[in-house]
């Protein structure tokens, strides 16, 4: 049986432009190819783990507009529970402007819009779908009393929560102990930790720090050099794939969309995370976000290799 996975949070379009460079302020840089992509944390989270292998549902907010229409049927076409995508008649789906260089790395603008209005309410309507999954995955794009509420009921239901905490934002301790895998990247981890992240002592010091805060896992993504892993017994450095990298906008989404998956599945923590670097090594190989996210043979594939 596959993994059950809820997912709540954000559902944009992303628009998107490769350039030579990314721009500075008052710089006007002339780019090449131009993408619209299906894009939002939340949704690219779903589509990560439901092409690797995982039976998801998502939980989020869009507009009643093109954007959103599209957006919703995406995700139909990629077998996931939308019963639970409101259409919000009061605001705009959410859109982010993506500018992309050449060696891959990214600046993204958001313009929330109906992400913004995803309630708590809106989380009690979604609660038994929410205890009948296996791991519930969040991020922070949508409000953090609505992601709060969630953990709650998370964990009232025995349901393991696994928290994206991007973009970056301050977290309490009531909330963070109720996250049994939090997936920072080393500016998240930074912020919520209080340590500065600047060498191998550093994230090793962070994550310590979210550990005695409650968090039980903490996976930092640390780019192009792999994770960071510690649950208080394992303290792993877990090097990426080498790939090519072409876009790396979703790699930390999909790094924790195919790690729910495999935590969902039972692998072993180490082996989901093995599973996830796959993930996410073949996602920065690929332009757009859930566009680059990689089918289960596609990991297995790379595993086996």
């Amino acid at each position: 049986m596959s993994a059950r996975i809820a997912v709540i949070g954000s559902c944009n379009t992303d628009m998107v432009v490769r350039l030579p460079h990314l721009p500075v302020p008052g710089e006007t840089v002339l780019g090449g190819t131009f993408l619209i992509a299906h894009g939002g944390k939340g949704a690219n989270q779903a589509v990560a783990a439901a092409r690797a292998g995982g039976t998801v549902a998502f939980i989020g907010r869009v507009g009643d507009d093109a954007f959103g229409r599209e957006a919703r049927s995406a995700l139909e076409k990629e077998g996931i529970d939308v019963s639970h995508l409101l259409i919000d008649p009061a605001a705009p789906s959410g859109v982010a402007l993506i500018t992309v260089d050449a060696r891959g790395e990214n600046a993204i603008a958001v313009a929330p819009g109906a992400n913004a209005r995803l309630t708590p309410d809106d989380v009690q309507q979604a609660r038994d779908l929410i205890a009948g999954a296996d791991i519930l995955v969040a991020q922070l794009e949508v409000p953090v009393e609505t992601i709060r509420a969630a953990a709650v009921v998370a964990a009232s239901a025995g349901v393991l929560m696994m928290l994206n905490p991007a973009p970056a934002s301050p977290l309490d301790d009531d909330l963070l102990r109720n996250i049994a895998v939090l997936t920072p990247n080393e500016k998240e981890a930074a912020l919520l930790s209080g340590v500065p992240v600047n060498d191998d002592n550093g994230i090793i010091a962070a994550a310590e720090a979210l550990r005695k805060r409650g968090v039980q896992r903490v996976i930092l993504t640390l780019g192009e050099r792999g994770i960071y892993f510690n649950d208080g017994i394992l303290h792993v450095w877990m090097p990426a794939f080498h790939v090519r990298a072409v876009d790396t906008t979703a790699a930390g989404d999909v790094f924790t969309g195919a790690f729910a998956v495999a935590l969902g599945e039972h692998q072993a923590p180490i082996d989901a995370a093995r599973f996830a670097c796959a993930a996410s090594a073949i996602s920065v190989t690929r332009p757009g976000a859930q566009p680059s996210a990689p089918h289960r043979s596609e990991i297995e594939s790379l595993l086996s290799d």
